[in-house]
């Protein structure tokens, strides 16, 4: 298997009714550093069955990486890409292509506004093609966190309050900059399945870009959250499939006693339990990628975004298939009507 054969199952442009083609791809997200993935201050959590296993109903608590702090880390990463070789243009507002995220000020026809949608009040929608989920955590939540006390320091190194200022009582002293905060640990696992729907074949290869360039998850991303995604399958088939808890789920039972096993080991079991698991599901398989057969395509995939020439000719057919859309389709076309 090989991109040039794999193109031919893709549409030759972005279509705008569904279609039957989806493009599912399945990984483990594995925490490298102390990550951050909470909401109001705390770890977001969640009391789950532990497995599949209707023998044991024993139950858990896992946690949980919630859709948009999964997707929107691919998606500025994409963007950046997009910036990089102007593609977009994020501070000239009167720019033909200004695009900024989170604001209402999107262009609605780049790739990231196509393929990740977006929202502008009354100027305009588009729905994203990309479909996401909560990740749960393979392993409890109790072995999976620790609270971290950290301190905000001053300039001069110290934790002092160095004002120098005369008219001041309480210069060059100590102050109250301690806090906790609860992390992540390094090595903690999340299965994953992202899927794409109805891509062309360069926005197939735009969606697997991001997913395998974006380092860092969660808040406080520049100085901790690195992660890697580490995809064991791409399937290509014609319906949705198992969930995020339902693959999670069976790699848990799948690894038992050992849920604590080296990432390598994981990786393999958890192939083995995606293919017993797709067996299972009531769609075609037009494709399923896998093995060798996977590391060959990443590896194309890895060549072209590193090529200058290549990824510029991938990104501007991507980036004319996108705003083709959004003329004919989109918000652009329904501004037009009006």
């Amino acid at each position: 298997m090989n991109l040039t054969t794999l193109k031919s199952e893709f549409h030759p442009a972005f279509p705008r009714l569904a279609s039957g083609k989806y493009i599912h791809f399945i990984m483990l997200r594995h925490s490298q550093s102390f990550s951050v993935f909470q909401t109001d201050g705390v770890l977001n959590t969640a009391r789950t069955q532990a497995g599949l296993d209707p023998k044991n109903q024993q139950s858990m608590s896992r946690l949980v990486m919630f859709k948009r702090k999964q997707v929107s880390p691919e998606r500025l990463v994409g963007r950046e890409l997009l910036r990089s070789l102007n593609f977009i243009n994020s501070e000239d507002k009167k720019a033909e292509n200004f695009c900024r995220y989170g604001s209402e000020q999107f262009c609605g026809k780049c790739p990231d506004c196509i393929i990740y949608g977006f929202a502008v009040g009354d100027s305009g929608s588009e729905r994203s093609k990309l479909y996401s989920d909560s990740a749960f955590s393979l392993t409890p939540y109790e072995d999976s966190h620790k609270s971290l006390t950290f301190n905000a320091l001053s300039e001069t190194g110290t934790m002092m309050l160095d004002y120098d200022d005369p008219k001041r009582t309480d210069n060059n002293k100590v102050r109250s900059s301690i806090n906790e905060l609860d992390h992540v640990l390094p090595e903690v696992t999340f299965p994953t399945i992202e899927t794409l729907r109805d891509p062309t074949f360069e926005g197939f290869l735009y969606v697997l870009g991001n997913l395998m360039r974006t380092r860092r998850y969660g808040a406080q991303e520049s100085r901790t959250g690195t992660m890697s995604n580490h995809i064991i399958g791409i399937v290509l088939c014609d319906g949705e499939i198992f969930s995020n808890l339902h693959l999670t789920q069976a790699l848990y039972d799948a690894l038992k006693p050992d849920i604590n096993a080296p990432i390598v080991d994981i990786i393999a079991k958890a192939a083995e339990v995606t293919t017993n698991l797709l067996n299972q599901e009531p769609v075609r398989k037009t494709q399923v990628i896998m093995g060798s057969q996977l590391t060959d395509l990443l590896g194309e995939t890895l060549a072209i975004y590193q090529n200058e020439t290549a990824l510029q000719n991938t990104l501007t057919t991507l980036y004319q298939q996108t705003k083709t859309y959004a003329e004919t389709y989109g918000a652009i076309a329904k501004k037009g009507k009006k």
